[in-house]
C-alpha cells in the first residue's frame, strides 16, 4: 500500500482505535500526516512506528502528558525516567492491592477496620467456644477503641492476648455474657458481686499489664474515648453495664487508675 495507511488501518496495526489515535494527535504526541489528494491522511511507516511507540509506552501506564518528552529524551534521561514510571507503578500497584485485600474483608463486615493482630484475636473467641453475639460485641469494642484510642489499642489487644491464653478468665468472660439472663431489676444480685470480684482478682493478676496503660488516661479526650467504649450498647445490657462499674470500683480499690463513668 504505497500511499500508506488510513487512519482506520493505522489504528488497527497500531492495536488502537480511531478514537485512541485522535488525542494523540491533539497532545502532539504522533503528527497528524497530510492529506492526499483524495481529502484522507495517510500513514507512512514512521507515523505508524511512533503510533506503536506511544501506544506502547500508555499502555505501561506512562501518563500521556509525560509520554512526548519521554520519546524525545536522551537514553540516559528516557531510563531514568522509566524508573520514575516504573516507581509510581509500584505504588499504585500496592496500593490496589491494600484495596483489594479490604475489599475481601469486607464480607466478614468490620473486620475490614481492624489490623490482622485483631482478627486473629476474634478469631480467637471463637475457637474458644465464646457465643457468637459475644464475639460481635468484641469487635464492635476493638472497632470504637482503634478509632477512639488508637494510641491505647496495641496495648489493649497486649492484654486481650493475655486474658485469652488464661483459662480462668476465659470462663469467667462467659460467665459474664451468661449474666445477660439474670434480672436487670435486680442491681443487688449477689452474683454480680461474686463475679465482678473474681473478675477483678483476675485482672489483677497482669497489673503489670494493666499499669502500663495509666498514662492514656491522662486527657480528657483518653478519658472520653474510654467512657463511649466502655459504654457502647450499655442500655442494651443494663447487667453486664453494673457488672462492669462493680468491676472497676475493685481495680480502684486495688489502686489502679480506672476513670471514673
Amino acid at each position: 500500500m504505497a500511499g500508506g495507511l488510513t487512519i482506520g488501518q493505522a489504528a488497527a496495526f497500531a492495536g488502537v482505535t480511531v478514537k485512541t489515535v485522535r488525542p494523540y494527535h491533539r497532545l502532539g504526541l504522533v503528527d497528524e500526516p497530510q492529506r492526499d489528494a483524495s481529502g484522507y491522511r495517510r500513514y507512512a511507516s514512521t507515523d505508524l512506528l511512533r503510533l506503536v511507540q506511544v501506544r506502547t509506552l500508555a499502555g505501561a501506564g506512562v501518563p500521556l502528558a509525560e509520554i512526548g518528552a519521554l520519546l524525545d529524551a536522551d537514553p540516559e534521561r528516557f531510563t531514568a525516567a522509566l524508573a520514575d514510571v516504573e516507581r509510581r507503578l509500584t505504588d499504585r500497584i500496592a496500593e490496589l492491592v491494600a484495596r483489594r485485600d479490604t475489599l475481601h474483608r469486607l464480607v466478614d463486615g468490620d473486620r475490614a477496620l481492624l489490623p490482622d493482630r485483631a482478627c486473629t484475636l476474634l478469631d480467637r473467641f471463637t475457637e474458644l467456644d465464646f457465643p457468637p453475639d459475644y464475639t460481635a460485641s468484641q469487635r464492635e469494642g476493638l472497632v470504637l477503641a482503634r478509632a477512639l484510642a488508637p494510641e491505647f489499642f496495641d496495648g489493649f489487644l497486649t492484654q486481650l492476648e493475655h486474658r485469652l491464653a488464661d483459662p480462668e478468665y476465659v470462663e469467667l468472660a462467659k460467665c459474664s455474657w451468661d449474666a445477660l439472663s439474670w434480672d436487670p431489676d435486680d442491681p443487688d444480685d449477689p452474683r454480680l458481686d461474686e463475679l465482678a470480684s473474681a473478675l477483678a482478682a483476675n485482672l489483677l493478676t497482669n497489673r503489670v499489664l494493666m499499669e502500663a496503660q495509666a498514662d492514656f488516661f491522662s486527657t480528657p479526650d483518653a478519658v472520653t474515648g474510654y467512657e463511649l467504649v466502655n459504654n457502647h450498647r450499655a442500655d442494651e445490657t443494663p447487667t453486664l453495664t453494673r457488672l462492669t462499674a462493680l468491676i472497676e470500683e475493685k481495680l480502684r480499690a486495688a489502686g489502679l487508675d480506672i476513670p471514673y463513668q
